[in-house]
């Protein structure tokens, strides 16, 4: 009886498998939905905004971006993460939910690097010192000076708690000595409005937040947050040119899908972002939005994940911050 139940049960997992492999042959077919965990018109909406036509021709299938702003963009992974296994349904993720993430929120319940793996890295992005626009400190060194010699003014202000910006200030005060207050906002748009109104000293953000008032003149670019120089604003030195030892953060964008996907479809989908971001017209729209194609495999990628929150988690705990 048990070994006829047995057959069965083997004859029916046989009987599926041509299923199985015939729906990821013939993937996709129906529209691909893009989890990102921020309001739409933000970093992740315009990559996917980049590559969407390409996509659309290379898989035959129009992409849904599916915004799920809130808790560093936690809320929108738990929800990609959540999501059936089925290949139609990823997540564009990043340094603050697959960086800092795991360390700062004590209660997830997933895990996401184990329940949300990448698929592929997508592209980097210096973060940007910058103060008012008619800020006497026209240099890094000028400001580490004034904020040593005022404590109380070394405020920055943040897109929200556990995002790059935030453990970017924190980064900065403690490889300068200097107690700095994390004044956090809801989204970039406010935290670039409180630099400019004068409400913290200063803010270390993604470069695209601030590029049009830097143009403007309403803020001033000091230094960038990466090792090298960054070749969307060479003219910028660094941080670590300026004095600051040990400071090298990009922020970092890429796809990652629930667990459980078929390879076949995590590779095909990689494959063909990661040949999108090889086409020079593609590349050159991203440079001009001030980041950089950063293309990696999902299994380099993956690596590349446990290594940042490897050196984000002693930055999160140095920071206090900790969210349940």
């Amino acid at each position: 009886m048990h070994q006829t139940r047995r057959a069965l049960l083997g004859a029916g997992s046989l009987l599926a498998m041509p299923n199985l492999a015939g729906a990821q042959a013939t993937w996709p077919e129906r529209p691909i939905r893009y989890v990102i965990g921020a309001a739409a018109g933000g970093v992740s909406d315009i990559f996917l905004r980049i590559m969407e036509q390409r996509l659309r021709e290379k898989l035959g299938q129009p992409l849904v971006i599916d915004p799920r702003p809130g808790a560093g963009g936690m809320l929108g992974a738990e929800q990609a993460a959540r999501s059936a296994p089925d290949g139609y349904t990823f997540f564009v993720n990043h340094i603050a939910s697959h960086g800092i993430g795991p360390t700062l929120y004590k209660r997830l319940s997933f895990d996401p690097l184990k329940d949300l793996p990448g698929v592929c890295r997508l592209a980097r992005m210096p973060n940007v010192l910058i103060v008012k626009g008619d800020s006497p400190h026209r240099s890094v060194a000028a400001l580490i000076a004034f904020m040593k010699a005022n404590p109380q003014a070394a405020t920055f202000a943040s897109a929200g708690t556990g995002t790059s910006s935030h453990l970017s200030g924190v980064l900065l005060g403690l490889r300068t000595g200097i107690e700095t207050t994390h004044v956090p906002y809801r989204g970039t748009a406010p935290s670039m409005a409180a630099v400019m109104n004068g409400e913290v000293l200063f803010a270390i953000d993604n470069a695209p937040a601030s590029r049009q008032q830097v143009l403007g003149g309403l803020l001033q670019a000091l230094a960038v947050s990466t090792a090298q120089r960054a070749a969307t604003m060479p003219e910028l030195p660094t941080l670590q040119e300026s004095g600051v030892k040990d400071f090298d953060v990009a922020s970092w964008y890429g796809i990652a899908a629930p667990t459980g996907v078929p390879k076949a479809i995590t590779e095909r989908l990689g494959s063909e972002i990661l040949a999108a971001l090889a086409d020079p017209e593609i590349a050159q729209r991203i440079r001009d939005f001030g980041a950089e194609t950063a293309p990696l495999p999902a299994a380099e990628y993956n690596d590349y994940m446990r290594q940042q929150v490897a050196a984000w988690a002693p930055v999160v705990r140095a920071s206090g911050a900790s969210v349940d």
